[in-house]
């Protein structure tokens, strides 16, 4: 599978509990960290929801 660099951009104030959760699952916890993951369904389904905090770059 894929690895993907996601970075968050924007900040978590202002979301619903539900995508604070989610930033905490992918292991993004303050702004502009990135995290490296590989590209599973469920990692990508998170991604999915919280596309406009987050920018994903594929890995080499």
């Amino acid at each position: 599978m894929a690895k993907f660099k996601i970075t968050q951009i924007r900040s978590r104030i202002g979301s619903t509990a539900r995508q604070k959760k989610t930033l905490d699952a992918l292991g993004l916890r303050r702004m502009n960290r990135t995290v490296e993951l590989e590209g599973s369904p469920q990692v990508l389904g998170m991604v999915r929801k919280v596309n406009h905090l987050v920018k994903i770059e594929e890995s080499k």
